[in-house]
């Protein structure tokens, strides 16, 4: 039996995109239907992914904006990044942007392991940024790319699969098959 392996996560992006509701629905399995701001939170749960374990730690982080200062914990041993903006706000669209680009300055690497997620998928009649446009965003960055509603849970797995396959892809390793959902 492999060993396991350990892969830090932190998941960034503007403020009430659904950060925490994705990472409580991944570990815990439930959705907390109320807004309590993040400070900052860390997560841990074992995945099974292409037959080897994976011990997760999350970092849920506060929400950010284009003028926040990161702090170290969102980079330092940092394997990948989920990215999340809501469906619903093309402010939080335009904020991961700028997220990703300080991202970059930081960690001083023209690419990261990243999955882009638009959040709120449930919330078709507030849709304000349409599938094309983070899927577009996406293949710029050369990152992958989903759509999810951690209300309906109905991605919220798959999210953190496709971010050990980018965190495996960066590292050399690499599988056979290629997926996007949505």
């Amino acid at each position: 039996m492999a060993p396991l392996k350990f892969r830090k996560i932190a998941v960034l992006g503007y403020r009430s995109v659904g950060k925490s509701s994705l990472t409580i629905q991944f570990v815990e399995g439930q959705f907390i239907d109320c807004y309590d701001p993040t400070i900052e939170n860390t997560f841990n749960k074992t995945i099974n992914f292409a037959g080897q374990d994976f011990y997760l730690q999350l970092v849920d982080t506060a929400g950010q904006d284009e003028y926040s200062i990161f702090s170290r914990s969102h980079t330092v041993d940092v394997h990948g990044y989920v990215l999340v903006y809501s469906v619903t706000s093309m402010k939080s669209f335009e904020v991961i942007k700028a997220i990703r680009s300080k991202l970059l300055d930081m960690v001083g690497k023209i690419q990261i392991p990243t999955v882009l997620v638009a959040n709120k998928r449930d919330l078709s009649k507030q849709r304000v940024v349409q599938t094309e446009e983070g899927k577009k965003l996406a293949d710029s960055w050369g990152a992958a790319f989903l759509e999810s509603s951690a209300k309906q849970n109905d991605t919220t797995v798959e999210i953190f699969k496709m971010m050990i396959q980018e965190i495996e892809k960066a590292d050399g390793y690499t599988q056979d098959r290629k997926c996007d959902m949505m």
